[in-house]
């Protein structure tokens, strides 16, 4: 099917995806300057074997759309829908600050912004989303105001739709896949109406670090449909915002 797309049609899936749908994907990072381009969802509709070759997992997201509760028991949330391994690398040291930069999101989509590595023990470019461990290095969520108030996602998009996140910088030097995760919650008050956009990409971490993560936690088992931070009310009075997803790893900072 790949090989009947035209040149033409390609260029108007390119054009048109971002405004199809309000949603967005991480479309690359820099690091000290340096890009290195994701996953777009574009690839599905090149040639057979000729997609760019990235460091971000590609995924079945070309709808720019999301991860429902009702799929936490399966691989899709790792990386999102049927991913698969990215074939390259970003390039980073301990320490260093990554920014993600996403290609659109709207302001409705308010919600945290939570970042996890999981070492790939080998190649990531040949790993399995379902085979990964995930350990939580960084999230944000709430900030301040009255009912929506002002969130992570607002400030990214402050920021021209980028985000930062520093590597450990004690992290023990290997090859990891990062998870670059926002949940949406404007529909969260309803029973399956949270939206995980979760994104992967491969990193090389280099550097002097020689503390490894703990053994973290399976795809399947990050969240749960029930948890307090996946059903919630953006619209109703609240202080604060319970971060879903396991504990933050502070043991390599």
């Amino acid at each position: 099917m790949h090989s009947l797309i035209s040149a033409v049609a390609l260029a108007g899936c390119v054009s048109l995806l971002p405004f199809a749908t309000a949603h967005g994907f991480v479309r690359g990072v820099t690091d000290k300057g340096v890009w290195t381009a994701g996953a777009d969802p574009v690839w599905y509709y090149y040639p057979a074997g000729t997609a760019p070759v990235t460091a971000g997992w590609d995924a079945l997201n070309q709808d720019n759309g999301f991860v429902a509760p009702d799929s936490y028991g399966t691989s899709n949330i790792a990386c999102h829908r049927s991913a698969t391994a990215g074939k390259a690398y970003v390039n980073v040291n301990a320490g260093d600050t990554i920014t993600f930069y996403w290609n659109t999101w709207p302001d409705s989509h308010k919600g945290p912004i939570i970042n996890y590595i999981a070492p790939c023990n080998g190649e990531c470019t040949t790993a399995s989303a379902g085979d990964l461990k995930w350990t939580k290095i960084s999230q944000g969520g709430f900030i301040s105001g009255s009912a929506p108030g002002t969130w992570v996602t607002d400030v990214m998009m402050q920021n021209n739709f980028t985000s930062t996140t520093v590597i450990p910088p004690k992290l023990k030097a290997g090859n990891y896949v990062i998870r670059h995760e926002i949940i949406a919650l404007h529909g969260a008050q309803n029973a399956n109406g949270a939206q995980n956009y979760p994104q992967c990409l491969n990193l090389k971490v280099g550097g002097s670090g020689s503390v490894a993560p703990p053994t973290g936690t399976a795809g399947t088992a990050l969240y749960r449909s029930t948890d307090v931070g996946i059903v919630f009310n953006l619209y109703t009075s609240f202080s604060s915002y319970p971060i879903p997803g396991p504990a933050l790893w502070t043991g390599a900072n």
